[in-house]
């Protein structure tokens, strides 16, 4: 049963509201008629841009609290950032141009896990290390620990926030090539 579901849930996502209605259908007859929410939490799971599971890289994932207060997660902060860029190739989570719609951003120390404020990370940019989809930036909590990350992973330049956002779209759009 389970790998029916998710042969259906793929084929939701591949070919849009027919399959959706199917896989609908095929979850109502399974749950006795009700709707389950099953479909809802494993779509919640997966990121808006690359369409990965985001739970499979705990170390990379990084969040937008939108002011709706809906959370977005994503798989790393490549993936946050284009999304934070061009809010206007997902349409549907009420995020406008300039980040409208957005609270705050958050991201994940590498090296322990901490969950922090984007605005306070710094950022590795060319490291030996590749993300869930290629290049990254590694977010770490401090200068200090860019620093020791670089000497153990290897990178080019450690960025602040407000480096990272000085560089625009043109830095995410580069990692993604």
């Amino acid at each position: 049963m389970k790998r029916v579901w998710i042969v259906l849930t793929a084929l939701a996502l591949l070919s849009g509201s027919a399959a959706t209605a199917a896989e609908r259908n095929a979850t109502q007859s399974a749950a006795g008629g009700k709707a389950s929410s099953v479909a809802k939490v494993w779509q919640s799971k997966l990121d808006p841009v690359y369409m990965l599971d985001v739970e499979k890289y705990p170390k990379f994932e990084a969040e937008i609290l939108l002011k709706n207060g809906r959370t977005l997660r994503f798989c790393c902060v490549k993936s946050m950032m284009n999304f934070f860029y061009q809010p206007f190739k997902y349409p549907g989570y009420g995020v406008g141009p300039r980040g409208q719609g957005i609270d705050k951003l958050y991201v994940r120390d590498y090296l322990d896990g901490t969950r922090i404020p984007a605005e306070k990370a710094w950022y590795v940019f060319g490291s030996r290390l590749a993300g869930p989809h290629g290049d990254d930036l590694i977010p770490l909590s401090s200068k200090t620990r860019a620093e020791l990350f670089v000497k153990r992973y290897g990178g080019t330049r450690i960025m602040s926030y407000k480096e990272m956002r000085k560089k625009d779209f043109g830095l995410i759009k580069y990692l993604d090539m």
